[in-house]
């Protein structure tokens, strides 16, 4: 009834029922974005395209600057332009070779652009440096590997050790659940749903707006 009031009071102020049905979708969807974070920030393609243009200004200025190459890499990960995103992760593989966030990042490029054993080597040479690195997603990517390589008691291996650790990121829960039911272990993707849900409620506020998508996208499937 108060939706129906409130299209009616714009819709008599605009003249226009389709501008005011625009103005109502546009007030749920900044406050999904504000709140809840499930529907994608349309402006975000556009910040992430100002961010590397000005990194790549300032790579022409300091070519050797190792910070903006891996901004600029992660950056186009995001893009999924993974073989770009290598070169510039080769670029500073003598100054990063031994972080096991670098490790990660240039083990998922490898695995993206079929390079699949290169890849896995570098993620569990990192994992073997800090099991916890990135929140565990690189076990994700390592069970992805090896299941599309049809591989599946290596891909269920991966996640039982993600499993196994006590992680702080429902997004990692909520994308281990999706994981599992595509390798048909529906009980244990129910498990990963619950434990999102679980996690989210002893965060923080300030963590909880950013894994709040994921935490209902998980109580949504559990």
């Amino acid at each position: 009834m108060g939706k129906f009031f409130l299209f009616s009071i714009l819709w008599w102020l605009t003249g226009s029922p389709f501008a005011a049905l625009i103005i109502i979708l546009l007030v749920l969807y900044f406050l999904d974005l504000r709140f809840v974070r499930l529907l994608p920030d349309i402006t975000k393609p556009y910040r992430r395209w100002r961010r590397l243009s000005a990194l790549t200004n300032l790579l022409r200025l300091n070519p050797h600057d190792t910070t903006a190459k891996l901004e600029a890499a992660r950056l186009l990960m995001e893009k999924k332009q993974f073989s770009v995103a290598l070169s510039y992760l080769e670029e500073v593989a003598s100054v990063m070779e031994d972080s096991p966030e670098y490790l990660c990042d240039k083990g998922t490029c490898l695995l993206k652009v079929g390079r699949v054993e290169e890849g896995l080597r570098l993620i569990e040479q990192a994992l073997k440096v800090n099991p916890r690195v990135k929140y565990g997603e690189p076990y994700l990517r390592v069970a992805e590997a090896y299941a599309k390589l049809a591989q599946m008691e290596k891909a269920l291996a991966s996640l039982e050790e993600l499993a196994k650790m006590n992680m702080s990121s429902c997004e990692v829960y909520y994308k281990q659940g999706e994981l599992y039911a595509e390798l048909n272990q529906k009980e244990k993707a129910k498990q990963s749903y619950r434990e999102a849900v679980e996690v989210y409620r002893v965060l923080p506020p300030y963590k909880r707006r950013l894994e709040r998508r994921w935490a209902l996208l998980a109580w949504l499937k559990k």
